[in-house]
């Protein structure tokens, strides 16, 4: 069972940046691709970024392409997420995510992280 811990959210102002880290633990042998994902309030959660465990493949959603970069650290277990030139419309809880090898669906979700970006 793999558990996922986010951290590293906060309020910065518009055109500032954040890292975002997610710390992977017990299983991290099965998972294929590590993803990050949003919610806005009274939006659906979207499709951020992923990179895969074993690979440096990485793909982003078309609104933060350029801006964002997602990283890993194997030896920590680590997953990050660089968020630079952040705008308010980044403002959402953000929740790391791991698919297993193979696996369709995403199947371990972190508790989240709230990142406010005050204009």
């Amino acid at each position: 069972q793999v558990q996922l811990v986010e951290s590293g959210g906060g309020l910065v102002q518009a055109g500032g940046s954040l890292r975002l880290s997610c710390a992977a633990s017990g299983g991290t042998f099965s998972i294929g691709v590590m993803g990050w994902f949003r919610q806005a309030p009274g939006k659906e959660r979207e499709f951020v970024a992923r990179i895969n465990w074993s690979a440096d493949s990485t793909y982003y959603a078309d609104s933060v392409k350029g801006r964002f970069t997602v990283s890993r650290d194997n030896a920590k277990n680590t997953v990050y997420l660089q968020m630079n030139s952040l705008k308010p419309e980044d403002t959402a809880v953000y929740y790391c995510a791991a698919k297993k090898v193979f696996a369709l669906s995403y199947d371990y979700w972190g508790q989240g992280t709230q990142v406010t970006v005050s204009s």
